[in-house]
């Protein structure tokens, strides 16, 4: 069972991969966009940068692979495609079962890499479009995951001081800004069976 651990005041979750079982949707929308521009996207790329935004993803796979893509035009597309499959998603049970369990008892909120069309999108599909006293994402103009920048703001609109929240990450960048952000946290990894 995933620890809340003693004394936490507010919840913040990363969406996809934690609380939603997006990252099939998000690896083959990668792969199949890359591969309509006529260059394959390996999912050992993919790995590292979970719960980075598109943008930030399209810039980085330039750099990795010498290639010069359109980074807006690339990372609209592949969001595009996101979309449309994200409606059928289903919720990660043992961190979903948190955020209904501690519904209406401590503030909650997300914080994710995605854009805020697909996030919402992706908490609806789960039932959980209204849990969340804030939802920050890509979209929000804040600096990304590692940066602990969407996580202070979390705390903030959630009046709770940065020490007494707790993070539930699936990504290493996501575990990097709650370390930064010097905010307990728990790496759901271990307790989910993806």
């Amino acid at each position: 069972m995933i620890p809340v651990y003693e004394g936490i005041k507010g919840l913040i979750f990363d969406c996809d991969g934690t609380l939603a079982d997006t990252m099939t949707i998000h690896t083959s929308s990668w792969q199949e966009t890359m591969k309509r521009f006529g260059h394959d996207c390996p999912v050992d790329f993919l790995q590292p940068l979970r719960g980075m935004p598109a943008e930030e993803i399209v810039t980085r796979f330039n750099r990795t692979f010498g290639t010069d893509f359109d980074v807006k035009k690339i990372s609209d597309a592949k969001n595009k495609m996101s979309y449309e499959r994200l409606k059928a998603v289903k919720p990660i049970m043992p961190v979903a079962e948190i955020a209904l369990n501690f519904r209406g008892k401590l503030p909650m909120s997300v914080v994710s890499g995605g854009t805020r069309k697909n996030v919402l999108r992706t908490l609806k599909a789960i039932g959980m479009e209204d849990f969340f006293e804030a939802v920050i994402t890509a979209d929000d103009g804040m600096k990304p995951k590692p940066d602990p920048q969407m996580f202070m703001e979390a705390a903030k609109r959630m009046a709770v001081s940065p020490p007494l929240c707790e993070v539930f990450e699936d990504g290493d960048p996501g575990l990097d800004a709650a370390r930064a952000a010097g905010m307990p946290f728990v790496d759901v990894r271990p307790y989910v069976n993806l």
